[in-house]
């Protein structure tokens, strides 16, 4: 599929001032420029990413109510119970806020619903269960938000509720938790509102301390990146000081996790945290419980850790092939059942999917053919669902318009979670696709590209390298530089590198460079000399022999106007 260049028009003013004040590069400060900078301040707590930039926890609303009720726990000894999701968000939550609890003092157990027998969120078993252990305190992490008949059901037991959610609220409506921590509640001031749950259990933990507290960094950055939140501002903090703990890992859990990963000797960085790391603790959830995962996490025995890292393994090469299975099953039923042209959302749903992988599954489609899907998994007449979207539409808004469908339904702007009964799927399909035929435009379904800058190949160095890697950790929000150079001459027939990866050379006239396109190879029928093309790419260096070389990894190329 074709994609949309959009080349970003840099605020001259702004970038010529930035240059002068700073003495950097014009290329780094249109890119600091486009990443919402605008003074050297914000360029400045850009760069650094110190800790102590970090906002007050107490700005944000209840987090007082919070303390003092958790304080109040550990002083009195009550029994306290730590209720969180099963994905990484969830499981790196449940892990600090443990660990810390535990740290003061405290009594305290925890619970993960099992992701196929409970699904998400705050349920009747763990209602029970609090009062059966009698439980005086319940905090729920990464969950809670929506929650408002299983919190009805603890106040009649007497159990107080801390609800630590980034998720957003019913309108008007929340639950009559004790306290209630989330950015995203219409009366929270908070200046950022883009913090995972695992941020905002940080946060907690720095409010009980009073100071920012820096130990559990490494499992702050772990959830950070896999929810796949806005690397920018906080996260942006919390993430590029983890990072180092992460590096030099003391949890022993973190440390067996790299090493099963086969790691070890190379940096930890968010790609491999999102690809590699990750997947391996969201995968116990997946296929059984997230249990395994969290053990590894709380372990503090090096050879149990190594154990539970490498039964993460396990579960990994299981989920993998769960979800490829899966895949192949939803190909087919694309291939069958969908119309292009009428369906804007993608809506797939089968008997027996298996609903731990159905948001994997969700995305990659999305991904494949650019539009927001949903994928549901059936069984006795009930349907467990996921769903993905693209970029420009927000799909929780479309879920929501259509929940007279739904039995439960919950998410954010590209991810939402449902339950639906299978007889509504087909209504409730017509229905969300009439809302994206209103909302989605031919531009939306065609994927973009946002180029920092258009350079010509004079302008690529190792100083810019350098440059670009002070932009480091990347992720959405912030994404790699990428930058584009146009009527450049191809000098090689590609080389096929694998599969579907080419290697060529390409020239300005001035200037020659090596330029790779990992599964780009249908496009090597016109990349052939001496043919004019414009390349899309990121600038990276290729360690050939030891001798570092400056290379372009494209993203998107087209023949020359």
């Amino acid at each position: 599929m074709r994609k949309n260049w959009i080349i970003k028009q840099p605020d001259i003013e702004i970038v010529s001032l930035l240059e002068k004040e700073l003495g950097i590069s014009k290329v780094l400060c249109q890119i600091l420029a486009h990443r919402g900078a605008k003074t050297k301040e914000d360029i400045g707590r850009f760069l650094k990413a110190d800790i102590t930039d970090l906002y007050d926890p107490f700005s944000l609303t209840d987090m007082e109510k919070a303390v003092s009720r958790i304080r109040k726990a550990i002083l009195d000894k009550e029994n306290i119970l730590i209720f969180s999701d099963y994905d990484v968000d969830g499981i790196t939550s449940c892990a600090i806020m443990e660990m810390e609890l535990k740290r003061l003092g405290a009594v305290v157990s925890h619970y993960i619903p099992h992701r196929v027998k409970e699904g998400y969120g705050l349920n009747a078993n763990a209602v029970k269960l609090a009062h059966k252990q009698k439980i005086k305190l319940l905090i729920a992490l990464d969950c809670g938000i929506r929650s408002i008949k299983e919190v009805d059901a603890l106040n009649k037991f007497n159990i107080d509720t801390v609800i630590v959610d980034h998720h957003n609220p019913e309108p008007g409506k929340l639950p009559k938790a004790y306290a209630i921590v989330d950015p995203q509640r219409e009366d929270c001031p908070y200046k950022f509102k883009h913090l995972a749950a695992v941020g905002l259990v940080y946060k907690l933990i720095c409010a009980l301390n009073g100071e920012i507290v820096e130990r559990y960094l490494d499992l702050v950055a772990l959830g950070t990146v896999a929810d796949v939140v806005p690397l920018i501002d906080e996260n942006r903090i919390i993430v590029k000081n983890g990072l180092k703990l992460i590096n030099n890992p003391s949890n022993f859990g973190v440390k067996a996790l790299i090493e099963a990963s086969g790691l070890i000797g190379k940096e930890i960085n968010p790609g491999r945290i999102s690809f590699i790391l990750a997947p391996r603790i969201n995968a116990s959830g997946r296929v059984d419980s997230a249990e395994v995962a969290l053990d590894l996490l709380l372990s503090d025995n090096t050879e149990k850790a190594k154990e539970l890292a490498g039964s993460l393994n396990v579960h990994n090469r299981s989920r993998q092939k769960i979800e490829e299975g899966v895949m192949d099953e939803a190909l087919n039923l694309i291939e069958k059942n969908i119309n292009f042209k009428e369906h804007q959302i993608i809506v797939l749903a089968k008997e027996d999917w298996h609903p731990g992988v159905s948001g994997i599954v969700a995305s990659k489609i999305a991904d494949r053919f650019f539009r927001p899907t949903i994928i549901i998994s059936l069984k006795d007449g009930l349907g467990k669902g996921s769903g993905r979207s693209i970029p420009g539409f927000h799909l929780f808004n479309a879920v929501s318009d259509c929940s007279s469908y739904l039995a439960e339904f919950g998410g954010h702007s590209h991810a939402v979670g449902l339950v639906i009964e299978e007889r509504n799927i087909a209504d409730f399909t017509s229905g969300i696709n009439k809302i994206a035929k209103e909302n989605i435009t031919v531009e939306t379904l065609r994927p973009v590209l946002e180029i920092d800058a258009q350079l010509p190949l004079m302008f690529l160095n190792h100083d810019l390298i350098d440059n670009i890697k002070k932009l480091e950790p990347f992720g959405l929000g912030n994404p790699r530089p990428l930058f584009c150079s146009h009527d450049l001459t191809v000098k090689t027939i590609p080389a096929l590198l694998g599969r579907d990866t080419i290697k060529f050379w390409v020239t300005d006239g001035e200037r020659t460079f090596e330029a790779i396109g990992f599964g780009l190879k249908e496009m090597a029928s016109y990349i052939k000399p001496p043919n004019k093309i414009d390349i899309a790419y990121h600038l990276t260096l290729d360690n050939w022999q030891n001798v570092n070389s400056l290379l372009l990894e494209i993203k998107d190329l087209r023949l020359s106007q």
